[in-house]
Order: C-alpha cells, then structure tokens, then sequence
C-alpha cells in the first residue's frame, strides 16, 4: 500500500501544482431540443484566447485562472453561444445549444461560422451532419452513409455493386467501420447499394484518413466512426420514410425527461413483396430482402455517472426455394459507462461485442450443400480524458479484443445423410496500451502526439503449419505440423504505432499541418474479388501470415474565404505498406486447411494529392473534390516482380456536390462523379487449338489494362410540407444516373458463335438505365 501510495504522490504531485490558483470550468454541450450531447463542440474563452473541444460524450473541461469572462460555445449548424461568467471557484456550466432562431434570456447569440478545420490539429479528416446527407441525391431517392463519403476526396469504391470502400490506397478491410464503437466487418446491405447504417438513428459521422489518433488501431487506412442517436429526452418523437425499395421507422423519447432515453429505428425492404405477383410458378416463395433493427438506450445515474447500451442486428436474404440461397448479416452490442472521476478526469469503460457471418446454400432439404462461416469477437476497453489545462489535453487507456474465426463449415445432403466437412475454429487475442496528447505550444504551434503498443496473439486450439521455400508463385512444401492446446501461443507479435500531428498558423485563415502515423493490423480477408461478398473469409495473423504494417506521412495547406463560407484544402500523402497478402495462380482459397501454403506477402505503396472546395453558407452550398493518386504493389513471384496497380486503383477521382435552396421548403442538389477505370488482368495472346483458344499472359503480368471509366450524374428535389409544432414530412424526387451511362464494373471475354478461335469483349455493367424514385419522409 505505500508503494501505491507513493507512486499515485508521484503521479498526481505535478497536476496539483497546476491547479494552484485556478479554478475549473466544465460541463456538457447539448441541443437544447432533444438533449442530445454535441460532440466535438468548441467553448472558447475570449479574454484567454484559449478553449477546449467537447469529447465523444458532449464533455468540456477548462482550467482557467480567477477573473471575469466571456465564454463563446459554437458548434456547426447552431448559433454561437456567448456567456458571460466571473470565475472564483469550480463552475458547472451545461450549455444548451439551439439551431432555430430564439434568443436566450441569459446569453447572447450571435451567428458565426468557426475556422476549426484550419486551427486544429486534424488532417485527413472528414465530417458529414445528417442534414447534408439528406440532401444529396441518392439511389431510388434513399439517404445513405456510406456512399456519401465515397463523394470525399481520398475514398474511392470499384462500382456499383461493390461493398466497402477504399481509403488512399487501402482494401476494404483496411478501414476499421465502428458503430458505437462496435467494428462492423460488412457495412453494406444489397451488395453494396445501401449502407447498413440507418440515418434515423445516427448522430454523427467521421471519417479519418490520416493523422489517425493512437486511440485507435486494428486497421491500416481510416477510421469510421459512426455515433448513434441517444434519443431525444425531452419528448417523445417518431420519424421514417416510405420509399420504392423499402421503409424506415424510428421512435425515441424519454425514459426519465432529462435523465434517460431510447432510439429504436427499423428498416425493411420489400423487393420480394412487390414482385411476387409477377414471378413465375418455380420462384414462388422467393426471398429478396433486408433488414435491420438499431437500439440504444441510456440513464444518467447522478452528475458523474451515466450508462448506455446499444445494438444493432441486420440481414440480407436472397433465396430461392430447392435452388439457391445465401444470407448474410452483422450483429453488435455496446455497453459503456462514462464516469466524471473530478472535473478534470472523464473516464470511459466499453465492453462490446460483434459478429458476422454468412451462409450459402445450393439444392434442396434432401440433396444440397451448405456453408458457414463467421468472425466474432468480445472486447473491453477503458479510456481517460484529462484536461490538463486549457492548452493541453491526454487520453490515455488500454483495450483488450477476443477473437474468434469459423473460416469455413460446410454439409452436403445426398439421399436424407448429412456429410459434414469442415474447418477447424482459430482465435487470437488482441491486447493495446494507448496515450494521445493534444497541445498548443503557442498562438500559432499545435501539437498532437501519441504512442501505441500492440500485441497480438495467435492461439491454440490447433495445427499449426511449417513450410519450406520454393520458386515463388509456387505452392510451399509442407515440412511439419504441431498441434496446440486451447489458448496456447502459437504465434505473437508486438509493434510500437507512434502517432504525431502538427498544425502551423499562418494566420487567421490559414494553415499548414503535416502528420505521421504507423498502423498495424493483425486481421486478413482473404478474398478474390476487391469486394466484400459473402464468401469472404477473415483469417488472423498466424505463424504464416505476418500482421499488416502501415507507414503514412502527410502534408496539407488548409485556407478559409470570407468569414469561413469557404472552406479549401490541399493534402498530399505518401503510404508504405508492409506485408501485403496476395495469392498463387490458381490458389485454392476456400475450405482449404493448407492455403498459407498458397499466400504470397509482398509490399506496397500509394501515393497522391487531395484537392477540396467548399461553400458552406448562402443559398448555393456544396462541394468539388479531386483525388489525383496511385496505389501499387510488389510481391515475388507476380508480374516479374515488378511493381502493378491494385485492382482498386483509381488515378483521377472527381466529385462535384451542388445544393441549393430554391426557397424556404424548396431545394434541388446534383451531383457529377468521374474516376478512372480500374485496372484489369486481361490475356495479351492467345493460341488456337482445335475449336477453342487458349488465353496467355506474358511474363505473369497482372492488371495490364484498365477497363473504361466510370461518370455518372444525379439530381435530386427536396419538397417540405407545411411544418406545423407537431408534424413534418418531406418528398424527395431524385433521378439517378440521369444520361443512362453503362459503367463496366468488369470486363470479361466470351467466344463468338459461328467463329472459332474468336473472342469478344463483354462490358458487365450492375446498372445501365436511369433510376427515377420517389420517397416521403415524415417526423412527428
């Protein structure tokens, strides 16, 4: 007890000192409204020059000395808040924030849009409210997350019909999907055309590209962070809409007014209900559907205590009776608790739980075969905030991820007997200590640092595989096996991820910020395709197979126009990646329990400058960004060792964002989109033999074309009814892909009937026509 006497002295001695003198300043942020918590809103003491940004939670903490001031709260889509106070000892301030136009009794409100995305430290990051998302045009008129960011500079996807996204350079599994802080391994429902977010339920969303906080870990690319509603506890309130392809419910209210709440939000589409009527006797019985179900609720125990739960549960089915049928779908659970140990401390615990996993099936009941496959994992984690003083501020914690893996289960039913074949589970368990400290070393100088420690473990029960050398793009030879018992260590590994950010003033308007971040990531997704699909297997880092490395470097020259309506960035990037995994030709990827005998790991790098403009105010609004880039990898063995495009290489990406208000219910949005096509392994001779042709690549070359370009445009009208203090509802009218452009999303080559020895181009296009859709939105 004295040694943990003096080692809390030791410790804690320093911020006492610090605290001499001062007083504390803290609270929440929140929409007056709905008590929502505000994140990432600014208070700002205006004599000090000095402020503080609200955590995850709406949390705000200053030390600031004794004295009169006034302290400005702003935060984007909500007028400026100015109170003034005289500080003699510890104050509670909770700020009520409203968007509409009244006046509070007690504090000044003034309009004033910030210049956050030039002073702070943040790069690579981008943010979208959700009131600018339902603006956007949207396939069959339907707002959603995940293809609005793919319209930001640096993310990109290889067509429609692909789920994912990739992040300046990285495979979808590079990107690290939270909700709640839950990972979600497959964020997309109807192969990739909807999200599986609901936008009745969300309240922010981030995505980070670079300059990633040591807080985070597990991916090499970008970070996703989803936050859901917590409900609105003032009222009880229902919200939803009714569209072509589907319809979304939502109720929230209080359980407790101003203590406790709940969000629960529905989605289901009802593709097979509308074309039931028109199929055929022998799809009779055909299921094509999703669905999803999100949950939260949450309780303010005391002034320093408050819990919440959330969950999520989702599906696609597509099935078709004694034929086909494959369904897939996420499931997660969160639980935290958030303390305020004293006014300086803030303390975050969440345990949390996710699984995916997919299921195919061909034949009927009596004859037929069936797959199984699922990841899921358990996880506990503990965060601080200190406020160390106005200028400085640290996280710091610890995290610790149980992971569990069925690659692959399979039966096959032949004459009423089950065979089953089957491979065996893995686990592993992913262990991290994290500090993160943001700084103002002067007026003009901000810093962010951090460090992370992350330790993997590959564990037993199983075999593990030793192989020997060969040619590479060869089969290894296998030279033993050893078996391993439940939760022995059959491999680890350790690495350090330093993080550092760094933010320069000019001057009021303008900045230049540079980063460095390392990324490691111990989980794989091996797959053929460059998109998430239901046969996808997630394998960990084994004895074999090395965790993934990272190193980003990042350099960016940030300027805000008249009075910050406009907003302009430029960002260049440099990525090396470091054990890369790719395949042998002809590598047997599925219910294979010696395929790391058939991975190759080679490296990889990419590269490339992000310009971006944006007009946030006025009637016209919106935004042009252009991704110049290249993403490249080498591995022994493939394309003579040289170093080829991925298949998600893009080298232009263009967006253009446009949304204006006609009148008070009136707005019309478009948008314009042109990325390169993507690159393609097609043969580069052929030789006949008999009737038919055989296909050759020379010198092993992969991704030797690109198939054709994509561009598409979309508009879209937004009419609000009559809004009256009970009811509100919308119609959006939107047209997508308005020209009709067949954008390939492959191309393959077929021969042509009547001529041997010839071949013909086939351009495999997932949408070629105009999609017109009509959607009534409603709140209440």
């Amino acid at each position: 007890m004295k040694i943990k006497g003096l080692v809390a002295a030791v410790l804690f001695f320093p911020l006492g000192l610090l605290a001499q003198d001062r007083f504390v300043v803290s609270g929440y942020v929140k929409d007056a409204i709905n008590g929502e918590d505000l994140i990432a809103a600014n208070v700002f003491i205006v004599e000090l020059g000095v402020g503080a940004t609200s955590n995850s939670y709406g949390f705000y903490s200053l030390n600031i000395p004794a004295g009169a001031y006034s302290i400005r709260y702003s935060y984007t889509g909500f007028y400026d808040t100015i109170v003034k106070v005289k500080v003699s000892s510890n104050l509670t301030i909770d700020m009520n924030m409203r968007s509409s136009q009244r006046t509070l009794a007690t504090a000044e409100v003034v309009s004033k849009k910030g210049s956050e995305n030039v002073s702070s430290t943040e790069m690579g990051t981008a943010k979208l409210n959700i009131a600018t998302i339902q603006k956007i045009p949207a396939l069959l008129g339907e707002v959603d997350l995940v293809r609005s960011i793919q319209l930001l500079p640096g993310v990109t996807t290889v067509g429609e019909g692909a789920t994912g996204f990739n992040v300046r350079g990285g495979g979808i599994d590079q990107n690290l999907v939270l909700l709640d802080e839950a990972p979600v391994f497959n964020s997309s429902h109807l192969f990739g055309f909807f999200s599986v977010f609901n936008p009745d339920a969300v309240k922010d969303v981030k995505l980070t590209k670079g300059g990633i906080p040591s807080i985070y870990g597990g991916r090499l690319s970008s970070i996703l962070d989803v936050r859901m509603k917590d409900g609105n506890n003032k009222n009880f309130q229902t919200s939803g809409g009714v569209g072509l392809i589907f319809s979304r419910l939502a109720v929230e209210g209080p359980i407790v007014k101003d203590k406790g709440s709940f969000v629960v939000a529905g989605r289901r589409s009802y593709i097979d209900v509308v074309a039931k009527p028109f199929l055929p006797d022998g799809l009779s019985g055909s299921q094509f559907y999703f669905y999803d179900l999100t949950a939260k609720v949450n309780y303010t125990i005391n002034k320093k205590n408050k819990i919440y739960l959330s969950g999520y549960i989702g599906r696609d089915v597509f099935a078709v009776p004694d034929a086909f049928g494959f369904d897939w779908g996420n499931q997660t659970a969160t639980l935290r608790w958030n303390s305020l140990l004293n006014t300086r401390l803030f303390s975050n615990t969440t345990a949390y739980f996710s699984k995916y996993d997919y299921k195919l099936m061909f034949g009927g009941e009596t004859d037929g075969f069936q797959w199984k496959s699922n990841i899921m994992n358990y996880s506990i984690k503990q965060e601080f905030t200190y406020f160390a003083s106005p200028k400085r501020t640290m996280n710091f914690g610890g995290q610790s991820i149980f992971y569990t893996f069925v690659p692959g289960t399979t039966t096959i039913k032949q004459n009423d007997f089950d065979i089953e074949a089957s491979l065996p589970d893995k686990y592993s368990l992913e262990n991290a200590l994290f500090i993160d400290v943001e700084e103002e070393l002067n007026p003009r100088l901000k810093i962010r640092y951090g460090l992370r420690f992350s330790n993997f473990n590959y564990l037993g029960r199983g075999t593990a595989f030793y192989y020997g050398d060969t040619v590479p793009n060869n089969r290894k030879p296998l030279l033993e096996s050893e078996s391993f018992d439940q939760f022995e260590r059959i491999a680890s590994y350790n690495n350090l991820e330093p993080r550092l950010s760094i933010s320069y003033m000019l001057n009021d308007k303008q900045s230049i910020k540079a980063s460095y971040n390392r990324m490691a990531q111990y989980l794989h997704l091996i797959s053929n395709t460059t998109a998430s699909v239901p046969l996808d297997v997630w394998t960990p880092s084994t004895n074999n197979i090395p965790g993934q490395l990272a190193d980003q470097y990042a350099l960016g020259y940030f300027h805000n126009f008249k009075k910050n309506a406009y907003e302009t960035s430029v960002e260049v990037y440099y990525k090396d990646f470091k054990n890369q995994v790719d395949y042998i030709d002809g590598a047997d990827l599925l219910l294979n329990e010696q395929l790391e005998g058939e991975l190759l790991v080679g490296v990889g790098r990419a590269y490339g400058a992000e310009f971006y403009v944006k007009k946030n105010e006025g009637k016209l609004t919106g935004w042009i960004s252009y991704t110049l880039a290249r993403s490249e990898r080498q591995v022994d063995g493939i394309n003579n060792n040289e170093w080829y495009p991925v298949r998600f290489d893009r080298t232009h990406n263009l967006n253009v964002v446009a949304i204006y208000q006609l009148s008070e219910r009136i707005s019309i949005s478009g948008n314009f989109l042109y990325y390169t096509g993507t690159p393609a392994t097609f043969f580069s001779n052929k030789a006949p033999f008999q009737t038919i042709t055989i296909p050759h690549i020379d010198q092993n070359q992969r991704n030797n074309y690109r198939i054709p370009a994509y561009h598409r445009a979309d508009v879209s009208l937004t009419l609000d009814g009559k809004k009256t203090k009970k009811y509100e509802s919308s119609w959006v009218f939107s047209v997508y892909n308005i020209y009709q452009r067949r954008n390939p999303f492959s191309i393959y080559f077929q021969p042509v009937a009547g001529q041997p020895g010839a071949n013909e181009a086939i351009r495999f296009a997932v949408l070629g026509s105009v999609v017109p859709a009509v959607t009534y939105n409603f709140k209440f």
